[in-house]
């Protein structure tokens, strides 16, 4: 937990003010550009795949992790920051790369879903940010590997992201709400875009690993 001290020097910071501010407008807009490619991949979705999981399994109600779970692991990623402020500039920064990168991937290859996956209430929340045919690649299992990536130097943090992961990843599957291509990529290609942060946002990474100089 940052001291006050350490929280007046970052807010007295204009770099790290700036550093964030440019985090969370590079958010907002890979938001809306995965708004819009969620649209797209709508509109052009075709028909489904057979799928060596899904093909193979009954589908299961796990909505409520889907969306639950969702909400107290990025919560939980909320507070991690807020404790450490030095790590927000990067945690903003790559985050949005993902989203970024994701709403290219996602915006390619137009597969349906498949047909018996779980029901979402379309009044949902995570409805905002998901479409339903925005499958290629998963993010419920790649953001969660990302922060394991981001924090892989404290342990017990990196334990419970690829956890966090891997349980996503079974959900999804479980759910039928993505395909064993789309979990299974999630990790290659967030690895990737990991190192592609590491290099774009090298400044804000070395702030997140060794803090201001107090």
């Amino acid at each position: 937990m940052a001291s006050w001290a350490e929280y007046k020097a970052h807010l007295r910071n204009k770099e790290f003010l700036i550093s964030v501010l440019a985090g969370f407008l590079l958010l907002i807009l890979s938001v809306v550009i995965n708004f819009y490619a969620g649209i797209y991949t709508v509109e052009r979705a075709s028909n489904y795949v057979t799928d060596i999981v899904l093909s193979n399994t009954e589908v299961m109600d796990v909505d409520w992790i889907f969306i639950y779970g969702s909400f107290i692991f990025w919560l939980f990623v909320a507070v991690l920051c807020l404790m450490k402020p030095n790590r927000v500039p990067f945690a903003l920064k790559s985050i949005a790369l993902f989203v970024l990168i994701r709403s290219i991937f996602i915006s390619l290859t137009h597969l349906g879903p498949f047909p018996d996956q779980i029901y979402i209430n379309p009044e949902s929340i995570i409805n905002k940010f998901t479409s339903g045919a925005d499958l290629f690649f998963s993010a419920h299992t790649g953001l969660p590997f990302l922060m394991a990536l981001t924090f892989w130097n404290q342990k017990v943090l990196r334990i419970f992201f690829l956890t966090s992961s891997v349980v996503f990843g079974a959900v999804v599957l479980l759910g039928h709400l993505h395909y064993s291509i789309d979990v299974l990529s999630a990790f290659f290609i967030t690895y990737t875009i990991f190192h592609l942060s590491e290099i774009a946002f090298a400044k804000e990474r070395a702030l997140f690993l060794n803090g201001l100089n107090v």
